[in-house]
């Protein structure tokens, strides 16, 4: 319910709600306010916009910048991701019926294999493709011209970028996580395209327990109109159905879900509050380790409830106090062992 992972059920929905244009977009103004700079920038020249990267946790819109991008520019818009992109041969049959100026976007950009990588960087420096035809003594090179076109690309783990990759992007921007005011405003957008009738009161709660994320916020906001609409809510999604509504849910006040109740329930009860590894506490919540580095510890992170050190993940005084346990003794987190 509050993952940032998107749901195949849950695409045609998100067209419906995706802003077209930077005007529409809500949130992120720092990354906004550049990219207003640099797309009127590229027109005036008549070049295609710089290479262009965003990253941080799913459901925060980097996708939703990609489609912006294109629209901003005129152009059109060619979507793959990493794992699809196998061999050079997948990239390079994409990269050469591109049209001039076309953005591609490349989500999961972090998953792109060397020998892929390695097709790439020509075609990202100077529009060239280099491709080997043969093998063994007869092979030979032929460098094959490309239109100007635009990557962009996506990712929830920039650091598993190579360094030569990521050099080679003009504009790089992480995405953070949205404050509840923005998420409301969105909450109310999403709310009239949908025909969802709520009071500001019912949307600012759904805003406060979607941890920070679009995606989650719309998701939520579904969700409880499904209340409203079986229990006949004259006033729609107020502020008590809201609440009502989410309990239900088992989405606390914080936004937490009971994955990351139980991940801060193991680094307590069974770690002491930590030092602990990410892969004894994923073994022990019964969840993959990425699933817990991508999705949950980010936001964990953010609002203060753990905190990641040389030797292992550490429960906060504010995880104590939110679950219900007694501090440790001294008040800071108790040893692994005693």
């Amino acid at each position: 319910m509050v993952s940032g992972i998107p749901e195949p059920q849950e695409l045609g929905v998100e067209l419906t709600l995706r802003p077209r244009a930077l005007g529409e977009y809500v949130g992120q103004e720092r990354i906004v306010d550049n990219l207003k700079v640099f797309i009127r920038a590229a027109r005036e020249r008549g070049e295609p916009l710089d290479h262009a990267l965003f990253f941080g946790p799913p459901g925060l819109g980097k996708t939703t910048l990609a489609h912006i991008l294109a629209h901003e520019m005129g152009v059109p818009l060619r979507t793959t991701a990493g794992p699809v992109l196998e061999r050079a041969g997948d990239l390079a049959a994409i990269l050469t019926n591109l049209q001039p100026g076309e953005v591609l976007f490349v989500d999961e950009i972090h998953r792109l294999g060397p020998a892929v990588e390695e097709v790439l960087y020509p075609a990202l420096e100077d529009f060239k493709l280099d491709l080997v035809i043969g093998q063994g003594p007869a092979a030979r090179t032929m460098r094959i011209d490309l239109p100007r076109f635009t990557l962009v690309g996506a990712t929830t783990r920039a650091g598993l970028i190579s360094a030569p990759l990521r050099a080679r992007f003009g504009i790089v921007h992480r995405l953070d996580f949205y404050p509840p005011h923005e998420l409301a405003r969105i909450l109310t957008r999403s709310a009239a395209l949908l025909g969802i009738e709520a009071e500001p009161a019912g949307l600012d709660e759904i805003a406060r327990r979607s941890r920070g994320t679009p995606r989650v916020a719309n998701r939520l906001l579904r969700r409880v109109r499904d209340f409203a609409q079986v229990e006949s809510n004259p006033r729609g999604i107020d502020l008590d159905l809201a609440r009502r509504a989410l309990a239900l849910l088992e989405v606390d006040q914080f936004g937490f879900d009971e994955v990351d109740r139980r991940f801060l329930t193991v680094l307590i009860e069974i770690y002491g509050g930590g030092p602990a590894g990410i892969q004894a506490i994923a073994a022990a919540v019964g969840e993959d380790r990425g699933t817990l580095e991508d999705l949950y510890e980010p936001y964990l992170l953010q609002e203060g409830f753990l905190q990641r050190t040389p030797r292992g993940r550490v429960a906060t005084r504010r995880a104590y106090d939110h679950l219900g346990y007694p501090p440790p003794a001294g008040g800071g987190t108790a040893p692994l062992f005693s």
